[in-house]
């Protein structure tokens, strides 16, 4: 089994260096370098050796998900950056070029700045977003890095060096003073980034003040990560990951739910030996394993690839939890799947796993207004309709709420479907106007020093 010693991290300035690109041809890593000038890219060592199958590479699905494509940038940006990189432009003019195209990716979409960043006192809640009323995700400063990134990732934004598209919290005790303001909060998420790239000490800094605190409506917390499949000696080697698994233990003692959001994108990350054996050791604890992954084109769309992913997740006492559509953000273009698709996708493996794999929950969008399920395809009239349900909502009275959107073979956006029989607008459209134009109010009392990013502290990957 590998050693904690032996973690290493390749960035764009290491692409060069990994031998398996230096033996491409010369063009091929030039596109590479451009896309990750562009996109985040970091892998480690562990991906490189036991997750790639680079005998398929191109076509290998791991590596799709971990090394830049061509494809993944418009075919006119692309260009641009090839070119640059080519005659060895100044960096002040490539950073221009990547700067321009970053800001056309959007970045942070479903009103992740503008509408979910809490607003209280003139002034914005720091590292904080609070979208729907019972769920509170916290994204602490020292967590927003990964052991490696994921080329779909739709928080790219968090990690390509710009201070105004960050979301960040240094303090946990802002974070208490959050909760203990808002008695409707009973889960808190802490995301990123993944937390799991901190020590566990510097962890302890932001859950042991939430645990000292008795909060009595809060019932459990969660942490967002995908270490268990790129990295999961963290949670088998060494001193810090006893340490974190006696953390995990701690906040069950406190009478909480302790639940590890585990993204699980493809059977092989669950295949490994040592993968198989941290989510032994976590289990151990109590903590209960929830494992959620977008439907990714060329890297798991395919109903057999899923159905194997959830039996593989029974079989290992996880619990399927989601299956989302890939975000309109970043590479959106490169790896989207119409929602047509995604929905004969999920029915077809759904099909396929007993009982214990149905807890899963999709195609499910987290667009603006909510979380929504493609919940089926029928015919009224004898035509198609999607059947649409909110499984989460800005507006909680839409929860469960199943209404009808004109079937389309090519949408894969909320904001690509019309309403069905020809209604001018989904009947939550109105009021989510108005919740815009009370944001919009809001945001002009905010004080000069107010602001939902915080310069980022550096963590080592454990």
């Amino acid at each position: 089994m590998l050693q904690q010693s032996s973690y290493r991290a390749f960035t764009l300035r290491d692409l060069p260096t990994i031998p398996q690109v230096a033996a491409m041809p010369p063009d091929l890593r030039l596109q590479l370098r451009a896309v990750a000038s562009v996109l985040p890219f970091r892998v480690n060592r562990y991906v490189i050796d036991h997750l790639i199958d680079w005998s398929r590479v191109p076509e290998d699905p791991i590596y799709q998900l971990t090394f830049p494509q061509p494809g993944m940038l418009d075919a006119g940006d692309l260009a641009t950056m090839t070119g640059l990189l080519h005659r060895e432009a100044s960096s002040r003019e490539v950073e221009a070029a990547v700067r321009a195209i970053q800001h056309r990716l959007n970045p942070h979409p479903a009103g992740q700045v503008d509408l979910n960043v809490p607003i209280e006192d003139g002034r914005e809640v720091r590292g904080v977003q609070h979208k729907y009323g019972q769920t509170v995700l916290f994204f602490p400063a020292q967590g927003q890095t990964c052991h490696a990134y994921c080329t779909y990732c739709f928080r790219w934004a968090q990690f390509v060096g710009l201070e105004d598209m960050k979301f960040a919290g240094k303090e946990a005790g802002e974070l208490v003073a959050y909760l203990q303001r808002h008695p409707e909060v009973t889960s808190v998420l802490f995301t990123g980034g993944d937390p799991l790239v901190m020590r566990t000490a510097l962890l302890r800094r932001y859950i042991e003040p939430i645990l000292a605190a008795r909060l009595p409506h809060l019932a459990s917390i969660r942490i967002g990560t995908k270490a268990l499949a790129y990295w999961p000696q963290r949670f088998t080697e060494g001193p810090d990951a006893d340490d974190l698994l006696r953390l995990f233990e701690e906040v069950q003692d406190h009478g909480m739910h302790m639940a590890l959001m585990a993204h699980s994108s493809h059977p092989r990350e669950l295949q490994t030996e040592v993968a198989r054996a941290a989510l032994r050791r976590v289990r151990a604890t109590g903590t209960v394993i929830r494992c959620q992954a977008p439907l990714i084109r060329r890297v798991n769309d395919d109903p057999a690839i899923w159905a194997e992913l959830w039996r593989e997740q029974v079989r290992q006492g996880a619990v399927p939890y989601y299956m989302f559509v890939e975000r309109d953000t970043g590479p959106k273009e490169y790896f989207k799947v119409p929602l047509a698709r995604a929905h004969a996708i999920f029915r077809g493996a759904y099909r396929e796993v007993s009982g214990l794999g149905r807890s899963v929950r999709g195609p499910s969008m987290s667009a603006t207004p909510g979380k929504l399920v493609v919940d089926g395809v029928l015919e009224v009239g004898g035509r198609p309709y999607f059947a649409l349900k909110f499984l989460q909502a800005r507006n909680p009275d839409w929860v469960g709420r199943i209404f009808l959107a004109e079937y389309s073979s090519t949408a894969a956006w909320l904001d690509e479907l019309r309403p069905a029989h020809g209604a001018s607008e989904f009947f939550f459209a109105a009021e989510m106007d108005e919740i815009r134009r009370r944001r919009v109010r809001q945001r002009q009392t905010l004080g000069p020093r107010s602001g939902a990013s915080l310069r980022l502290v550096p963590a080592e990957p454990r």
